[in-house]
C-alpha cells in the first residue's frame, strides 16, 4: 500500500517514513501542504496522512482541495491540536480520522490498517482468496493452514493484489502503488517479485491463484 505523509516536523516525517516504511508501505513524504496539493494531483495513494498546521498550506487546505477533485483516498489528521472543536472540524471537513501527537506508532499503523479496509469495503483484518488467508493485524501469511514467510515487499504486494482480488492489475499500476518515487530498480522489478509470489504461493499446489493476463497484467483470483 502506498502512504503520502506531509508532516512538517522534519525528524518526526523522517521517524513515522522509516516505521512506516518498516512495516511494508511504499511512503512518499513532504514538509509543506503546497507540495502535499502538488503531488496528490498526479499521484493516487492508498491513504494520506496529513499535519493540520504546515507552511505553505494547512491540512484543511490539503484535503479541501483532495476532495474537491473528487477523491476518496482515505486521510488521517496527525496533529497537536486536540479540542474536541478541533476534531470535529477536521472529521467535519472530509478527514476519515484524528490523531493527536504524541502517539502510539502501534496506533497509528492500526488507524491506517483500518482506513484502508474500509476504503476497499473489507469487515475484518482477515483477507482471504480460497485457502490463501492473511491476517492483516499480525502480518501473517498461511495457505492452507501453513504460513508462508514473505519480505515486507512481499507482503505489501500480495497485500495489494488481495484488496483487489478478481480485478486485473497491470504492471505499471501495480509499480505505482507499491513503489515510492525513490525506487531505482529495474524496470522488469513487477514480474521479479511476482515470481517470488508464485514460488511461495503457487509452487506445488494443485491450484494457481496468481495468474498473468497477457497484454494486461496479473490478478489474483480462484481458477
Amino acid at each position: 500500500m502506498r502512504i503520502l505523509l506531509a508532516e512538517d516536523e522534519r525528524d518526526l516525517n523522517r521517524i513515522i517514513t522509516e516505521k512506516l516504511t518498516s512495516d511494508g508501505y511504499s511512503v512518499d513524504s513532504c514538509h509543506d501542504g503546497k507540495e502535499a496539493m502538488d503531488i496528490l494531483a498526479y499521484t493516487d495513494y492508498d491513504a494520506v496522512i496529513l499535519d493540520i498546521m504546515m507552511p505553505g498550506a494547512d491540512g484543511f487546505a490539503v484535503l479541501k482541495s483532495l476532495r474537491n477533485a473528487k477523491k476518496t483516498t482515505p486521510v488521517l489528521f496527525l496533529t497537536a491540536r486536540d479540542s474536541v472543536s478541533d476534531r470535529v472540524k477536521g472529521l467535519d471537513s472530509g478527514a476519515n480520522d484524528y490523531l493527536v501527537k504524541p502517539f502510539s506508532f502501534d496506533e497509528l499503523t492500526a488507524r491506517i490498517r483500518a482506513m484502508i479496509r474500509s476504503s476497499h469495503g473489507a469487515a475484518g483484518n482477515e483477507l482471504s482468496v480460497g485457502d490463501l488467508v492473511m491476517d492483516c493485524a499480525a502480518r501473517r501469511v498461511t495457505r492452507g493452514g501453513k504460513e508462508i514467510a514473505l519480505s515486507a515487499r512481499e507482503y505489501a504486494l500480495l497485500e495489494y493484489l488481495m484488496h483487489n482480488a478478481g480485478i486485473v492489475l497491470t504492471r505499471e499500476k501495480i509499480e505505482d502503488h507499491i513503489w515510492n518515487y525513490d525506487y531505482e530498480g529495474g524496470t522488469n522489478v513487477v514480474d521479479v517479485y511476482i515470481s517470488y509470489l508464485r514460488r511461495k504461493i503457487d509452487s506445488g499446489q494443485e491450484q494457481k491463484l496468481i495468474h498473468t493476463v497477457r497484454g494486461r497484467g496479473y490478478v489474483l483470483r480462484e481458477p
